[in-house]
């Protein structure tokens, strides 16, 4: 859980393979990821491979909340990256979907006018894959276009009707499937998510890559199977893809203890960072819920060859592994952590790449370290040892009774929370 890191280290806590048992990936995601030469990359690449994975998966959905919305795979993400951070390792990933997209269109371009996206996800059918790792070339687009195309990528991700009208005639996207990888910088991120209150911030997974890493010889040398893995992990990807689209529309779901438990653990972490962020972070906690099933549900259909579930039979419905289930849990936690610092980073208006992230970090890691009863000269004390400012601590302190994480028993001695 969240309240269990401890992020003082900066990026190595944010790491999301590093803390996963790989053995418990689809065979496909491992050989993948093994490709990647340090954790950032491999990072990368992972949130890459099950992003393209989700846009071949057009038929598999589940449903989610008091309406049984139904949802699909679809993940839609964006890898905030200085130059030479190794994103462009992401386009492995693009590899791999090529092999479906052989067979069966969806690759959408990311340099298109919004005339020409929209035609293209009509042609697919409402289905569509756009891999973009060079921020550059979007960026132009965007500059014009950026509230027209946040509009219809925040559609397409609660798969909502998409419509236009022209002088020569009307038409409409009935149900949007759309998968998106994007790699770029602060700014071009900034052209997509204008703001928190923007509805788009909650629905765009960001993975916010902090560092990068001196030159490594590793790099001039290759394996002689390096460029074969993309290729078959594609053509498995294949399979799974023309399995799923004989069987016409086909139902995922968690079991209901899985759903008993993704509940309790988002609520606890809902009252921790919407203690430490505010009430602008609702919404990215509420959504992450739907993306750790999303997750779920592509690790379920990677692995269903390997574990010979029989996806063919039209009808049976899949129900997730709780290994599937916490790894997917895993990512989602980590990945709020990311999206905290893509809402430090838009909240401060900070033209950095990313944010530092430490002041959020110890700030929770004091309030977690809080006795039952303490008072604020103890605080404060414990707080210099920190590197943190006498000013700063009576300020958090402050927001913390304002926001009911502690109370007052008398002057300079506080009661924690339960």
């Amino acid at each position: 859980m969240i309240k269990d890191l401890n992020l003082m280290e900066g990026q190595e806590d944010l790491r999301i393979v590093e803390h996963l048992d790989m053995q418990k990936l689809p065979e496909s995601v491992q050989q993948m990821v093994s490709l990647a030469s340090t954790p950032e990359e491999q990072d990368i690449l992972l949130l890459a491979v099950l992003t393209g994975a989700s846009a071949c998966m057009p038929n598999l959905y589940f449903h989610y909340g008091p309406t049984g919305k139904k949802y699909y795979a679809n993940l839609q993400c964006f890898v905030l990256a200085a130059a030479a951070s190794g994103k462009g390792i992401a386009n492995l990933a693009l590899e791999m979907v090529r092999e479906v997209d052989a067979r069966h269109p969806l690759l959408i371009a990311g340099d298109s006018t919004l005339a020409a996206w929209y035609k293209a996800i009509e042609e697919h059918g409402g289905c569509g894959y756009m891999h973009e790792s060079e921020g550059s070339v979007i960026t132009d687009i965007w500059r014009t276009a950026a509230a027209n195309y946040n509009t219809a990528l925040r559609k397409a991700a609660e798969h909502e009707p998409i419509s236009r009208n022209r002088c020569y005639g009307a038409s409409e996207i009935a149900n949007p499937r759309l998968s998106m990888l994007l790699t770029g910088t602060f700014n071009q991120y900034r052209a997509l998510v204008p703001s928190i209150e923007n509805g788009y911030f909650s629905r765009l997974v960001t993975l916010c890559i902090r560092e990068s890493h001196p030159f490594d010889k590793q790099y001039v040398l290759s394996k002689a199977t390096q460029s074969g893995i993309p290729r078959m992990a594609g053509q498995q990807l294949l399979q799974v893809y023309e399995q799923l689209m004989q069987n016409g529309e086909q139902e995922w779901s968690l079991t209901d203890a899985q759903k008993e438990r993704l509940g309790a653990h988002l609520e606890t972490e809902y009252k921790t960072l919407i203690g430490l962020l505010g009430d602008n972070f609702h919404s990215a906690v509420v959504r992450m819920a739907v993306q750790i099933i999303r997750i779920a549900m592509i690790l379920s259909a990677l692995r269903s060859n390997e574990e010979e579930l029989q996806i063919s039979n039209y009808g049976l419905k899949m129900e997730c592994s709780d290994t599937d289930y916490q790894t997917a849990e895993l990512i989602g936690n980590k990945l709020l952590l990311h999206m905290a610092a893509a809402y430090q980073m838009i909240e401060g208006d900070k033209q950095a790449l990313v944010p530092e992230i430490k002041p959020l970090d110890q700030r929770k890691v004091l309030y977690e370290q809080l006795k039952p009863e303490y008072k604020l000269q103890e605080l404060i004390t414990e707080a210099k040892s920190q590197g943190i400012s006498r000013a700063t601590v009576i300020r958090w302190n402050d927001a913390w009774q304002e926001q009911g994480m502690v109370s007052k028993i008398e002057y300079g001695h506080y009661r924690k929370a339960c």
